[in-house]
């Protein structure tokens, strides 16, 4: 009888050369900075931005400081919130649509690791884009409102503009949540501008349909785009509620991408 043969040892460590966190975060950073849709995306977030406060900046000289300062520098935040949105999403959606996520994950399988690092990455160039762009907009509203910005009082001034950053970065979180959840480019632009920009319209028809459907209505107020007027707006009253909202937002579809991520593969 011939002896049996050894059932091979399984390795103790199947990622000897698994990368620091640091390490991720510079390849994360070459390889988003390397894409052309990565300048697109924030050259459009900057120049819609710039256009817009220049065109309400004209209109409120016309007649006679309409719009305040801050209000001209965050207004077009409405807009540029799609744009943010969209970048996030394409940001892993081009991974998966190219096969270049198996390469990520083969790198560092830690998928938690891999979601934070992209997260920080796409929150940092987002967040210094719209510093850049308020920067140069106090440049341009300055010769064209009357009195300019007021930096003597922060809860006027300042907390509007950070506030500000803060929801463009919300917005590119929720767009990457929807890349990493849904995998798809097309799907996940969709998902993100319909909670964006179509669903907060839907929801206010129901206005008009009596008290039964108020609380519909009511809960407008909580979607991110709302969420991010409210901050920005400087006299709102429910800023905490906006604050968790928007964080909320931010969060969840982030959360529910890594459990996608860990749970089926590349």
């Amino acid at each position: 009888m011939t002896a049996l043969a050894p059932a091979p040892r399984r390795a103790t460590h199947a990622h000897p050369h698994r990368l620091t966190f640091a390490h991720l975060l510079r390849s994360e950073t070459i390889k988003i900075l390397t894409l052309r849709s990565t300048w697109w995306s924030l050259g459009l977030t900057a120049a819609m931005s710039l256009s817009i406060l220049f065109l309400l900046a004209l209109a409120s000289n016309d007649n006679g400081g309409m719009f305040s300062p801050v209000m001209i520098m965050v207004a077009p935040i409405q807009f540029t919130m799609l744009v943010a949105g969209i970048f996030g999403a394409i940001m892993i959606t081009g991974e998966y649509s190219t096969g270049m996520i198996r390469s990520t994950l083969t790198a560092e399988p830690r998928r938690g690791a891999v979601v934070l690092a992209k997260a920080l990455v796409v929150s940092l160039l987002m967040a210094v884009t719209t510093v850049l762009t308020y920067v140069v907009a106090a440049l341009i509203t300055a010769p064209l409102v009357p009195g300019g910005l007021d930096w003597s009082e922060p809860t006027s001034a300042l907390l509007p503009l950070l506030s500000g950053v803060a929801s463009m970065v919300a917005f590119t979180l929720i767009g990457l949540g929807f890349g990493f959840l849904i995998r798809n480019g097309a799907g996940a632009i969709a998902a993100t501008v319909g909670i964006l920009f179509v669903l907060p319209i839907v929801m206010s028809l129901f206005a008009m349909a009596g008290e039964r459907w108020g609380w519909i209505y009511e809960s407008v107020a909580y979607l991110p785009s709302n969420a991010a007027t409210t901050l920005t707006t400087g006299g709102a009253t429910d800023l905490s509620g906006a604050a968790i909202a928007l964080t909320a937002w931010a969060v969840v579809p982030l959360a529910l991408g890594w459990a996608t991520l860990r749970s089926r593969d590349a």
